[in-house]
């Protein structure tokens, strides 16, 4: 007992006095002052792109530039907030047609594992839970850039891009063979916590 307390307390010195930058640093996404972004672009017919976004969400991640595989990020989307600049077309992407969103008015994304994959390049897994059904998926992501904002902040950010499957969330009307998938971008912003 004696020597199990000994290494409490020892582990406790250890880690009261381990530098601030081996301990992962939290961020809050910076969605009230609109410097992140959750866009997406779909074909239309196969003639063009179709753009739209999610104007609301919020979420956070931890970063720790040592051990950058320890990064971890969990965001929720209002899916009732798309905006693809159209009134009558985003009533419809609302509907029983596609996101449901009285029944499903979040989508979730929860990170699992971050991989550097180069400098400032990772690929990261996580389950991304949409439409009522959560799948696996992968975002490839580059650092943007960190440092001191003019209001006495520190900031952090990156980009990433994944594609989507519609069918993999029950997602089934036809929109035509090019229309199958999503692309999303995603760029997003942190203010770090204090």
């Amino acid at each position: 007992m004696k020597k199990f307390l000994i290494l409490v307390l020892l582990l406790t010195a250890f880690v009261s006095v381990m530098p601030s930058g081996v301990r992962a640093e939290q961020y809050t996404i910076d969605t009230k002052k609109a410097h992140a972004f959750i866009q997406f672009k779909i074909s239309h017919l196969g003639y063009s792109w179709l753009l739209g976004r999610f104007n609301d969400f919020e979420g956070t991640f931890s970063f720790n530039e040592a051990r950058p595989e320890a990064s971890k990020v969990k965001v929720s989307v209002d899916v009732a907030s798309v905006d693809t600049n159209h009134a009558e077309r985003d009533k419809h992407l609302r509907s029983k047609d596609f996101f449901e969103v009285k029944k499903y008015p979040e989508a979730t994304f929860i990170s699992r594992s971050f991989k550097v994959t180069g400098k400032g390049a990772a690929v990261m897994k996580g389950d991304f839970t949409l439409h009522g059904v959560t799948k696996e998926i992968e975002i490839e992501v580059k650092e943007v850039g960190a440092g001191k904002d003019p209001w006495g902040g520190f900031r952090r950010g990156f980009e990433g891009t994944t594609t989507l499957a519609l069918k993999d969330y029950n997602i089934t009307k036809n929109l035509g063979p090019a229309s199958a998938t999503v692309d999303l971008y995603l760029s997003i912003e942190g203010i770090r916590n204090k």
